[in-house]
C-alpha cells in the first residue's frame, strides 16, 4: 500500500477529532475530485513501519476519535488488503476509537467485505459535481451516504443500510 499524507486533528473527515491516511489508487476518477493526486496507485510513499507508528502516536492520544481512511479510495484493489489488516489492527490495539472510510464505491458492491467487520463508518458513492453541497455533514455531494456499518451489518437485509444519523436509507 501506498500514502500520501497522514493529517492529524481532522475535524472534517468524520466525527470528533481523528487522524486520516491518504491512500494512494483510485479508479473512480470524479469529475471535480478534491484529491486527484492520490489517483496513482503507484503514487506516494511506502506505507512503512515509520508511517504505521506516526498513525499510533496519534491514536495513543486520549482526545483522538479514531482513524479514517481515505484518499483516493481505501478499497482500490491496491490497498484493499493492506487497510483490512491495519484496520484489524488497529481495532485489537484501540477497541474504543472508530474507524471511518470513504470510497467511492456502492454499498450494495461492497457490504461482504471481510474487512467491514472492523469499520464504524462508510462513506459511499463516488462525488459527483453536480450534486454537491458544501452544507453536508461528512460528504461532498448528496448521493453520498454516511452508513453506520456495524448496525447495518446486523439487520435482517444488509443491503439496506442504516445511515450514521440514525435514520434508513
Amino acid at each position: 500500500m501506498r500514502y500520501h499524507n497522514i493529517t492529524k486533528d481532522d475535524m472534517l473527515n468524520g466525527d470528533g477529532l481523528r487522524v486520516v491516511l491518504w491512500v494512494a489508487g483510485c479508479d473512480h476518477c470524479c469529475k471535480e475530485c478534491q484529491n486527484p493526486i492520490t489517483w496513482d496507485p503507484d503514487g506516494g510513499l511506502l506505507f512503512d513501519d515509520a508511517a504505521k507508528a506516526e498513525i499510533f502516536e496519534q491514536l495513543d492520544k486520549d482526545y483522538i476519535s479514531g482513524i479514517t481512511f481515505s484518499g483516493g479510495d481505501p478499497l482500490h484493489s491496491a490497498n484493499r488488503l493492506d487497510v483490512r489488516a491495519f484496520a484489524q489492527e488497529i481495532k485489537a490495539k484501540y477497541p474504543e476509537k472508530t474507524i471511518w472510510v470513504y470510497t467511492g464505491s456502492d454499498w450494495k458492491d461492497i457490504w461482504h467485505y471481510p474487512m467491514m467487520q472492523y469499520v464504524d463508518v462508510l462513506v459511499d458513492g463516488e462525488f459527483k459535481c453536480e450534486l454537491k453541497d458544501t452544507k453536508l455533514l461528512w460528504k461532498g455531494s448528496s448521493n453520498q451516504r454516511v452508513i453506520d456499518v456495524q448496525a447495518t451489518l446486523k439487520q435482517t437485509d444488509p443491503l439496506k443500510p442504516v445511515l450514521h444519523c440514525g435514520d434508513f436509507e
